[in-house]
């Protein structure tokens, strides 16, 4: 038996026209694993990453999360599932304390419990000399450690972070690497967007390098520079895009 908790069998996702923002894309994600989506602008990662945490249907092939249809399924997934993307803006007048009170007593999370658990991501983060002032108020990097310390409140098996590491300094880069390396040594099923390659190579348990809308070549970044006959994982990388984009 699969010990995937995310499934992508064949999806496809047309828009109106002939626009196919995703092209028969299927990949698993097993428990302790990160995967990863590389790929440039425009190459239809978002788009995936928003039919696989159920934002948008996909036109034919299927997600499963956890067994459960993205689409038949959804809300059920919504419980199991954290989600991140720079998409979802956090209200800029509350502060994280009325965000995060707010969100645990959305996902049921014991009253009793709440104030120790926010201590613990809170300190994990530094965000509680933060606490009581408005999002609109925070840098860019405190705004991403609320962020993932409230989609991950109600500890989900399953995370889809899309470019979780975007527009962050180097410390506070680290910070989510080092937490999402550590949530991946609890048995969590990840997977992450990113279109920066030193974030792919070290994290990502299999890499699949996505142009076009399609998954064109999957592994460990050292399978990709291997079988590219390159000299490093970059450089690997811009060989795939030259060969499968047709761009110089």
């Amino acid at each position: 038996m699969s010990d995937a908790l995310i499934t992508v069998e064949n999806v496809f996702k047309r828009y109106s026209g002939d626009e196919v923002a995703v092209k028969g894309v299927s990949f698993e994600v097993r428990k302790g694993m990160i995967y990863g989506l590389l790929g440039p602008n425009g190459a239809g990662k978002t788009t995936l990453m928003q039919m696989i945490s159920t934002l948008l249907a996909p036109t034919t092939g299927y997600v499963r999360i956890c067994g459960l249809d993205s689409v038949d399924d959804a809300l059920e997934i919504h419980k199991i599932i954290g989600f991140l993307t720079t998409e979802i803006k956090l209200d800029p007048l509350s502060t994280p304390d009325e965000l995060y009170d707010f969100f645990a007593r959305l996902y049921d999370i014991p009253e009793e419990t709440i104030e120790a658990k926010k201590e613990k991501d809170y300190g994990r983060f530094g965000i509680t000399p933060f606490a009581n002032k408005r999002i609109v108020e925070l840098s860019t990097g405190m705004k991403q450690k609320v962020s993932i310390a409230i989609s991950l409140i109600h500890e989900p098996p399953v995370i889809i972070f899309d470019e979780p590491t975007n527009g962050l300094d180097i410390l506070t880069s680290r910070q989510v690497m080092d937490y999402l390396l550590e949530l991946k040594e609890e048995g969590r099923a990840i997977l992450l967007s990113t279109h920066i390659f030193s974030v792919a190579e070290r994290l990502c348990d299999e890499i699949g390098i996505l142009i076009g809308g399609k998954i064109v070549e999957a592994g460990t970044a050292q399978e990709l520079t291997e079988k590219t006959g390159s000299e490093n994982f970059e450089e690997a990388f811009f060989k795939l895009f030259k060969e499968y984009s047709g761009e110089e």
